[in-house]
């Protein structure tokens, strides 16, 4: 909150004016000054200091001449306020956004997508194998956001993040720890292809987890090109998922059908809707270590214009493709069910994306705008096969 008051004072006539003005405030910190006329070179301070309704007026002033113009000027910002509560975070606060947990629903869809497009297929469901997969997936997501600080943290772009694990525990012990996951999570990947018999299934997941590296590593580092929402939507989208889907299809090898090709797109398409969103609040810091991310080419206002582009592309490819039978009528029908959410992400971003630490909380709504986009997908095929296999009644007409 600013507040400004002009006064004109001559002989004495100000001061008093000034002394009115304070005395009808109490309990705020105000500073007003008393800029002279080119020709007078004087100035005088007033300060007043208001606390528990005891108010302290002091008046310097040094020859105040006829004709000097008094600016009575309030500096009480909101965007202090809010700098000193971003100062005050508790660590319990820190170390739960350092943990990313509901960023690892980008593990979850796409699994629960290609399991239930195999379903929808072959109609065979193999639970177990779901959470192998599951576990390593989780592994693979923990090694992307604990390098991704390390490299940030080395580049200086994570230097004002304050819920950055490097920044909380150290460089050494996260960067160990990252690679360690890796191999874990690999492990597992691998172990689960095998046991599949999907060479192709491991192949794929081996170039998202390359997609992954040249994203943030060195010497790629591609991100800082600009090219981390393409490689995360091939990543998450057409390779995961796809992979996910031979993984969970049974003993046989399945052909690469249009409606696990169309689901991955989709679901390429909200992971990358959350990369894109989480980097708004890090514009700043990303120019200054020369990171051309698409929000440093495009600002906050084109950025929040290219989410409502691809809200409205994710929906339109919905429609689009369940009019071409390529997704079954349930899967479009769930996820249309979901347009509300995709509308509080546009009008989110697009009312907050000036605010830096309001739109902080734009990749969570993306995050939720995924997770329900892609249960309701999922949802949609397991129904289409689920309700197939049951016999519906016959049509009673009764005669009049």
């Amino acid at each position: 909150m600013a507040a400004a008051t002009f006064c004109s004072i001559s002989h004495g006539y100000g001061v008093n004016k000034v002394n009115y003005y304070l005395s009808n405030r109490r309990n705020i910190n105000r500073i007003y000054q008393v800029l002279s006329l080119p020709d007078a070179g004087q100035r005088a301070l007033c300060t007043r200091t208001c606390f528990n309704e005891t108010a302290i007026r002091q008046l310097h002033s040094e020859g105040v001449h006829h004709g000097t113009l008094l600016k009575c000027r309030a500096e009480h910002t909101e965007s202090s306020i809010e700098e000193e509560k971003e100062e005050r975070i508790s660590t319990a606060t820190l170390i739960w956004r350092a943990i990313k947990l509901p960023m690892y629903t980008v593990a979850l869809v796409p699994i629960t997508v290609g399991s239930a497009a195999a379903y929808m297929q072959t109609g065979q469901y193999f639970g177990e194998r779901y959470l192998k997969l599951v576990v390593s997936s989780v592994f693979i997501i923990a090694w992307l956001n604990l390098s991704n600080d390390v490299y940030d943290f080395d580049t200086g772009a994570d230097k004002n993040k304050k819920e950055s694990v490097v920044n909380l525990v150290g460089r050494t012990g996260t960067h160990i720890l990252a690679w360690l996951l890796l191999a874990l999570g690999l492990a597992g990947l691998t172990r689960v292809s095998l046991e599949a018999g999907s060479v192709r299934s491991i192949s794929l997941l081996a170039y998202a987890i390359i997609c992954g590296y040249i994203y943030q590593c060195p010497p790629f580092r591609l991100s800082y090109l600009g090219l981390g929402e393409p490689l995360c939507f091939a990543a998450f989208g057409p390779f995961a998922t796809t992979a996910f889907y031979w993984l969970q299809g049974g003993p046989r090898e399945m052909s690469l059908s249009s409606t696990i090709l169309s689901s991955s797109i989709l679901v390429g398409l909200t992971t990358s809707l959350i990369l894109f969103c989480s980097h708004f609040h890090q514009i700043d810091d990303d120019k200054a270590v020369g990171k051309r991310s698409p929000l440093v080419r495009l600002g906050t206002e084109g950025g929040a214009k290219a989410v409502k582009v691809a809200v409205g592309l994710l929906y339109s490819l919905l429609f689009i493709l369940g009019l071409g039978q390529t997704l079954p009528f349930s899967a479009v029908v769930l996820g249309a069910l979901t347009l509300p959410m995709g509308k509080l992400v546009v009008r989110f971003v697009e009312e907050n994306h000036r605010e830096k630490r309001k739109i902080f909380m734009a990749k969570y709504y993306c995050v939720r705008l995924h997770t329900l986009f892609g249960g309701a997908l999922a949802a949609g095929l397991f129904a289409a096969r689920f309700f197939a296999r049951k016999q519906l009644p016959h049509a009673i007409i009764l005669s009049p």
